[in-house]
C-alpha cells in the first residue's frame, strides 16, 4: 500500500510538472513577443525570421493551421476561414508542404524565433454541407455530412451526436454541440486522442515550441489534459533543453463572470487568451475610458495571473467581428495601445500581423489560381502586395526591443494627470509616456528612473551609432526629464531605454 501511494503521488507530481512546463514559451535570451504571421507561406516566414524577426528580438511566431483543410471557393476568392476546416492531419496547406515546414523550422529556430502552430482539434470540416464530397489542399477527400474523413481516418463514431449550440449559458452544449455547424470531435475517445497525439508529436518532431489551441472553450479540460500530457518533450535537435514541454495558448473567449465556461477552468494547462485585456486596452486608447485607470492593469481587472495570460490588442477574429477593438485601420491609437502592451510587464504578449481586407471573409492576397502572394518589402521596410505587417512598423518593433531590454523589471515612477496623460518607468531601465488628450499638449518634468544622459526616443526614430534618427530626450543627474508630446503628435508616445542612450 505504501508503494502504491508513493507511485500515485509521483504520478501526480509528474503530471503537474508537465502542465506547469506548458506555460514556458522557450524564448531565447533577449527575445520576447509572439507575432501572428496570419496566412503567411512557410518560405516567406523563413526569410522573415532571418532578415527581421530574429535580428529584431522577436520571440516566436504563431502560424496559421498547417494541416490539410478543405478547399472553399467564395466567388473569386478563397476565405481565410477555410484553414479552420480540417480534412486530415497531413502538413499541406496553401502555406506549403511538410518539407517547406521543416526548412522554415530549421531556419527560424536557428535565429532564435520559436514556432507555435494553431491547431484545430475540436472539430473537422463542415464544407460542403450538401452531402457531396469535399477536396482538401493535399488532394484528400471527405464527406462532412456523413462524418467521414478517410484520410485520418475519422468516422461518425468519432464525433459527438449532432446538435446546435442554442444556449450559451449551457456548458454542456458549448462542449458537446457543433460550433458554427462544424462536426464536433469526441476527445474522450481513445481513437480520437491517439490521432491528435500522433499529429502533435509529429509537429514536435519538426521543431515546434508549442501550440495555439483553437476553440479550447469547446472541449473539456480533462480531455485536453490527457492529450497534452501524453505529448513527447520538445525536440532537442532544435535547441530545446531536455525535458522541455510544449507551450500552450488556449483560445477561451471569456467576457466575465456570466460565462458558463470560463478561462479559470483552463489556466492550469497553459496560457489562456485574455479577451478582456483586448477589450479594455482598446477602450482606453480609443478614448472611451481614461488612461489613468490603467495604473493597476492586470489581475485587479479580473484577468488571470500574468504567467497564465496571453495578452493582445487584436487578433484575427476580433479585428473582423468585434466593434470597438483597435486595429491597424486606426494607426495612432493602435500603436499607442501596442506600445503600452509591450512596455507593461503583464502577460505573454502576442502581436497581430495582418493583410488588408474589404470584407470579413476575404482571404490573404492571392492570384487567380488561389495561390498566396508573398509580401513584398518596400524600401522603408514596410510591406506591399496587400500585406499590413504591423510587426515591421518602427514603433512596434522598437517596443519589442524595449520589452527585451527591460525584461524582469517592475513598473515604477507612475505618473498621470488624472485623465489621459500617463507615464511610467520599468525600474531604472526604461521610460514611456503617453498623451491621449485630444486638446491638451503634454509638457511635464517627470522622474524617469534612468541615469543622466541623452536618449533616443525609439518611437520617433532609432539609435544609429552615436546619433538618433528621431527625437531625443535629456535626462538630468537626478533622473528627471522634460517630456513633450503634443496633442496632435503623429504617435502620441515617447519611449526610451538604457540601450538607447547616445
Amino acid at each position: 500500500m505504501t508503494f502504491c501511494r508513493a507511485t500515485w503521488a509521483l504520478a501526480i507530481l509528474l503530471a503537474v510538472a508537465n502542465v506547469q512546463g506548458q506555460h514556458n514559451p522557450h524564448f531565447w535570451n533577449r527575445h520576447s513577443g509572439i507575432v501572428h504571421l496570419f496566412e503567411w507561406k512557410f518560405s516567406d516566414i523563413a526569410q522573415e525570421c532571418e532578415r527581421f524577426l530574429g535580428p529584431r528580438g522577436y520571440g516566436g511566431i504563431q502560424l496559421s493551421p498547417v494541416n490539410e483543410n478543405v478547399i472553399v471557393q467564395l466567388g473569386n476568392n478563397r476565405p481565410w476561414w477555410e484553414r479552420y476546416q480540417p480534412i486530415s492531419f497531413k502538413v499541406a496547406t496553401r502555406s506549403g508542404n511538410e518539407q517547406d515546414f521543416l526548412d522554415m523550422s530549421r531556419r527560424c529556430n536557428a535565429v532564435g524565433v520559436r514556432l507555435y502552430v494553431d491547431i484545430i482539434i475540436n472539430h473537422m470540416a463542415a464544407h460542403p454541407d450538401d452531402g457531396s464530397v469535399g477536396t482538401g489542399t493535399a488532394g484528400s477527400t471527405a464527406t462532412p455530412r456523413d462524418r467521414d474523413y478517410p484520410a485520418v481516418p475519422f468516422t461518425i463514431l468519432d464525433f459527438n451526436p449532432s446538435c446546435s449550440i442554442t444556449d450559451w449559458g449551457d456548458a454542456w452544449q458549448i462542449r458537446n454541440c457543433e460550433l458554427l455547424g462544424l462536426p464536433d470531435l469526441d476527445q474522450s475517445r481513445d481513437w480520437v486522442r491517439d490521432r491528435i497525439v500522433d499529429f502533435l508529436d509529429h509537429l514536435i518532431e519538426l521543431g515546434v515550441a508549442g501550440f495555439r489551441v483553437d476553440a479550447a472553450k469547446h472541449m473539456y479540460p480533462q480531455d485536453m489534459e490527457v492529450i497534452f500530457n501524453r505529448l513527447n518533450n520538445l525536440n532537442t535537435n532544435f535547441g530545446f533543453a531536455p525535458g522541455s514541454r510544449a507551450f500552450l495558448m488556449q483560445e477561451v473567449i471569456d467576457g466575465g463572470p456570466h460565462e458558463a465556461v470560463g478561462k479559470w477552468e483552463y489556466n492550469h494547462l497553459g496560457t489562456v487568451t485574455e479577451f478582456q485585456y483586448s477589450s479594455y486596452i482598446s477602450r482606453a486608447f480609443s478614448g472611451n475610458d481614461l488612461l489613468v485607470w490603467l495604473q493597476n492593469f492586470g489581475e485587479e481587472w479580473g484577468f488571470l495571473p500574468s504567467q497564465d495570460s496571453l495578452v493582445f490588442v487584436d487578433n484575427h477574429d476580433n479585428q473582423r467581428d468585434h466593434g470597438g477593438i483597435l486595429t491597424h485601420t486606426v494607426p495612432k491609437p493602435y500603436k499607442m495601445a501596442t506600445a503600452f502592451a509591450a512596455a507593461h510587464p503583464f502577460g505573454q504578449l502576442r502581436l497581430m500581423s495582418s493583410f488588408f481586407f474589404a470584407n470579413k471573409d476575404q482571404g490573404p492576397p492571392q492570384d487567380t489560381n488561389g495561390n498566396i502572394i508573398s509580401p513584398s518589402i518596400n524600401a522603408d521596410g514596410s510591406c506591399g502586395n496587400g500585406w499590413v505587417c504591423e510587426h515591421r512598423w518602427r514603433q512596434i518593433a522598437n517596443m519589442i526591443n524595449f520589452r527585451n531590454v527591460c525584461w524582469g523589471t517592475p513598473v515604477a515612477n507612475w505618473w498621470s494627470n488624472g485623465a489621459n496623460k500617463i507615464a511610467f518607468s520599468r525600474g531604472n531601465c526604461g521610460f514611456v509616456a503617453f498623451n491621449n488628450e485630444s486638446q491638451q499638449d503634454m509638457l511635464e518634468v517627470l522622474q524617469t528612473g534612468l541615469p543622466a544622459g541623452i536618449y533616443c526616443d525609439v518611437i520617433s526614430g532609432e539609435k544609429v551609432e552615436h546619433s538618433c534618427t528621431g527625437n531625443s530626450v535629456t535626462v538630468l543627474p537626478d533622473g528627471r526629464a522634460s517630456i513633450h508630446i503634443s496633442h496632435d503628435a503623429y504617435d502620441g508616445v515617447v519611449a526610451f531605454h538604457i540601450e538607447s542612450r547616445l
